[in-house]
């Protein structure tokens, strides 16, 4: 699997975001779960996510965060050493269960506090997991313990 960019969007209305992304991408999503879709069009290295709701004193759809998810554990650490050696503050979380599955990422806010994770996939989470925050909480890059 090559890269790809991970756009993760609230959105006030789930069911007309999920007809129109289907329609403009012309493909089914690959993940449904109560409050989230997930699609990845083949004509494009996109990973969009929906999440139902939009945060208070919105009217419109926000981009919760932007990501890349690459091919492995590997790749993410090597990044992230890269990052680090960089000086640039990072908030790790290895083996997480978040957006309905199991991944090893990083996290990373750029000056204007537009959030970043690098990330891979470790596995799916079964539909009839316990419901999972999906990113719900942002991050405080350097804030959340030792990292």
């Amino acid at each position: 699997m090559s890269a790809k960019v991970h756009i993760h969007i609230h959105v006030s209305d789930l069911a007309k975001s999920r007809e129109f992304y289907q329609k403009f991408f012309d493909v089914l999503p690959v993940k449904e779960r109560v409050g989230y879709v997930k699609f990845l069009p083949a004509f494009a290295p996109i990973n969009l996510a929906l999440s139902q709701g939009l945060p208070a004193g919105t009217s419109e759809g926000v981009v919760h965060h932007l990501g890349i998810q690459v091919d492995s554990t590997e790749t993410v650490m090597a990044h992230l050493a890269r990052v680090k050696a960089a000086g640039i503050p990072v908030h790790e979380e290895m083996g997480v269960n978040c957006c309905h599955a199991n991944q090893d990422k990083f996290w990373v806010r750029d000056p204007d506090g537009v959030e970043w994770e690098v990330y891979h996939l470790n596995y799916d989470l079964p539909p009839a997991a316990a419901e999972v925050p999906c990113c719900a909480e942002k991050i405080q890059v350097g804030s959340c313990g030792p990292d």
